[in-house]
């Protein structure tokens, strides 16, 4: 087994040096894993990401790096699978520091799984646990908030290359922010492949501490996801597709009585919001922000449904 990690980034240079410093770190047993590379694709970032990498090559001997303008990660993570030489393809993303066992947990779990199934048709979903703390990111245990029941989500995820190039790899129409590997998910599971838990593989998701000043890009990202929901459903008009991107009745009731009707919002809210943060937990300052940034993202799926029904007819 050779593993290509498929990295797309976007401005994350300061996260992306402690990702790629773990996985020049890793520890397998080269009679299950042959080898692995790091393949990274660069979304067209400004933040001199490509020239710092290019400086820094000799530190990295398993990176590959290619570059697109910014077309978004579908574009980026099929370029990464295109330019990939391993037989399996580990998606995780720019901002995740992994532990030292990381490929060979994910390694074992294919392995066992393959053994138990009797064949391929299956991928290994690893455990992504948030944190802020930018010094020490794998020092944080993981929450009941970490939990996440996607069936195919990139942040940490290895298949066999041949199934993704099956289901057709991600749909770059998916340029917004969400759903694209969500969606490519639904083409894997009509392929009859399993979902396989392995937690074993742990990836620490690092993101600064929540703040006021994020506000306007988290409700932009809720909007962004909410039109790129509606891309899903039209690719796959199913009511499980509606329940994951929220467009139903009882998201609309349940986001609309807890935002009462709207009234809870950016502004309204932000006096009990910088009061946590004030005291250290800016953790539940954004649990309580998501109130109104879900009653955003129904909006948005609603909005851009109806546009959507007035192009069509």
């Amino acid at each position: 087994m050779f593993f290509s990690v498929v990295i797309p980034t976007y401005n994350r240079k300061p996260i992306l040096e402690k990702c790629l410093k773990a996985l020049e770190h890793q520890v397998f047993n080269q009679d299950q894993i042959t080898g692995y590379e790091v393949v990274v694709v660069d979304d067209g970032s400004t933040d001199n990401t490509v020239e710092w990498l290019q400086s820094a090559a000799a530190q990295y001997p398993h990176v590959r790096l290619f570059q697109q303008n910014h077309m978004g990660p579908a574009a980026a993570r099929n370029l990464g699978v295109e330019q990939a030489t391993g037989d399996t393809i580990i998606f995780i993303d720019s901002d995740l520091v992994v532990t030292d066992r990381f490929l060979q947990a994910h390694a074992t779990a294919l392995q066992t799984g393959e053994r138990s199934l009797g064949s391929d048709r299956l991928f290994t979903y690893g455990w992504v646990i948030n944190t802020a703390n930018f010094d020490d990111p794998t020092s944080e245990p993981f929450k009941v908030t970490d939990y996440s029941q996607a069936y195919f989500a990139t942040g940490n995820v290895a298949i066999a290359r041949h199934w993704l190039d099956k289901a057709g790899l991600f749909d770059t129409r998916f340029q917004l922010y969400g759903w694209e590997d969500l969606e490519l998910g639904v083409r894997l599971k009509q392929l009859g492949l399993k979902l396989i838990k392995c937690p074993e593989a742990v990836g620490y998701h690092w993101h600064p501490p929540f703040s006021l000043d994020q506000i306007p890009k988290l409700i932009d990202r809720e909007i962004q996801r909410g039109r790129m929901g509606v891309l899903f459903y039209q690719k796959h008009p199913t009511f499980d597709v509606r329940l994951m991107i929220q467009m139903t009745w009882l998201h609309r009731i349940l986001w609309g009585v807890l935002s009462l009707g709207g009234l809870l919002n950016e502004r309204t809210m932000a006096p009990l919001l910088q009061w946590l943060i004030d005291r250290g937990k800016p953790q539940l300052a954004l649990e309580l922000a998501r109130i109104f940034l879900n009653w955003y993202n129904v909006q948005g799926v609603y909005a851009a449904y109806h546009e959507l029904k007035q192009r069509e007819g």
